[in-house]
């Protein structure tokens, strides 16, 4: 199912409940098993607070924001991000999105994961191709 994205419109939110366990499963399928991902005394001794979130799962969050949103008609063609603060497990990770602009067919998304406190942690971008354009352009 997909939304028809409108310029202004808000994406539906996506709300995650990372937790400990979680952080080891990622650590085990994408090989980055650096230790504030997964040790608390490690991480702690960095500076940390706890173990964080890896970075590129939520990116992963992000993603499926995204492709929830469009649908599986639509095609994601560029998504970028950035990190700008930690999450941790055993926190909500809520997953937000902004459709800037809708042209030809073709969506620009603002993306962003918040903490419970609403910073934003992870910034982004990404273009989409929306169904009915895919449809169009096959």
């Amino acid at each position: 199912m997909s939304l028809e994205l409108r310029e202004g419109e808000l994406l539906p939110d996506l709300v995650k409940s990372p937790t400990t366990r979680q952080l080891v499963q990622y650590a085990g399928a994408s090989g980055d098993f650096y230790e504030i991902h997964y040790d608390q005394e490690f991480a702690r001794a960095t500076g940390l607070p706890d173990v964080i979130l890896h970075g590129l799962l939520k990116a992963g969050f992000l993603a499926q924001l995204i492709t929830s949103a469009v649908g599986s008609g639509g095609v994601l063609r560029s998504f970028e991000v950035t990190y700008r603060g930690i999450d941790l497990p055993g926190r909500p990770c809520r997953c937000r999105g902004l459709v800037t602009a809708v042209t030809d067919g073709i969506a620009e998304l603002e993306v962003w994961t918040e903490d419970p406190g609403g910073t934003r942690t992870t910034i982004g971008k990404a273009t989409v191709q929306l169904p009915e354009a895919e449809a169009a352009a096959g």
